[in-house]
């Protein structure tokens, strides 16, 4: 029970395409778009939010699905964990559709959109390392017609912020066609948000590795020294195995990269990380070397 429920919004509205609800957010600059509504209706709830008025998005069946196109996958900002999560999915980017399946239980999966986990840039956030491996870019969509691309990793860094009346219409996911794994770490409570999260993905075409870790940080990390490194020990023409000491070593790199150290004290000494943190350095350091174990597996 609650003494203080949130007023119910003003206004409803429920357009029947992207372009219909650019407009109507141009013309409601109060309003906010829900897909799934997963993080939005928790803060109504909570009464940290009260919109004035909300256009809902679930409608608009150009962005409930995915098409190929030009080596990559245009997936809609509408698409559902649970339908990510399918075999069918799974077979074209399996590490999203890892991410997809640990999203949370079936109520969080059936509602949550790709879309929403995106602009919502939770930390914790389960598609968003494994978009920031892949290098993924948005396609927004904007008051008349207008679309414009930017870089997915810019968006969760804040580079590039949304605009009034833009919404997250598409993200263009390239097909590398090869190996790619998704792990998570969770508290004690079971499946749910994440305490630490790694994709490693392998691009063959480019002899490299690419790895994000989630949830440890405000937006995915990228330790590009530790992909360039294991990248140039791998026998790309070969059976592309590494030694447990290479795939140990790998763990340390990026654990170290993500969570480094702290800066020298004034007389050069070096306080040691707080245990709370070692552990989660820990964490870290065995989701990636078993993540980059089991894709070149």
């Amino acid at each position: 029970m609650t003494t203080h429920a949130p007023q119910a919004a003003q206004a409803v509205t429920l357009p029947g395409s992207l372009d219909e609800a650019v407009a109507a957010l141009a013309a409601m600059p109060a309003a906010v778009p829900v897909a799934g509504g997963t993080d939005l209706m928790a803060a109504v709830n909570s009464g940290q939010l009260r919109p004035a008025a909300l256009v809902g998005l679930g409608r608009i069946s150009e962005i409930r699905g995915w098409q190929y196109q030009d080596g990559h996958a245009l997936l809609g900002a509408g698409l559902t964990h649970a339908r990510m999560g399918r075999p069918d999915f799974a077979a074209l980017i399996p590490a999203l559709a890892a991410a997809a399946r640990a999203a949370g239980p079936p109520q969080i999966r059936n509602a949550g959109t790709l879309g929403g986990n995106i602009a919502t840039a939770s930390h914790t956030g389960d598609a968003l390392p494994v978009l920031a491996a892949l290098e993924a870019t948005l396609i927004i969509a904007g008051p008349g017609g207008a679309r414009r691309e930017i870089p997915v990793s810019h968006l969760l860094a804040g580079v590039e912020m949304l605009r009034s009346g833009e919404l997250i219409g598409y993200v263009r996911v390239p097909l590398l066609h090869a190996p790619q794994v998704f792990l998570k770490a969770t508290g004690r409570t079971g499946p749910g948000r994440a305490t630490a999260s790694v994709a490693v993905v392998l691009d063959p075409a480019r002899r490299g590795v690419r790895c994000a870790v989630g949830a440890i940080a405000p937006m995915p990390l990228r330790p590009l020294d530790a992909e360039a490194w294991v990248g140039r020990l791998i026998d790309w023409d070969g059976e592309r195995t590494l030694a447990q000491e290479a795939l140990h070593a790998f763990g340390e790199y990026v654990s170290a990269a993500c969570i480094p150290d702290p800066a020298p004290e004034g007389d050069g000494s070096v306080a040691p990380l707080p245990p709370a943190v070692q552990q989660l350095r820990r964490t870290v350091a065995v989701l990636a070397r078993r993540a980059l174990g089991r894709a070149l597996s």
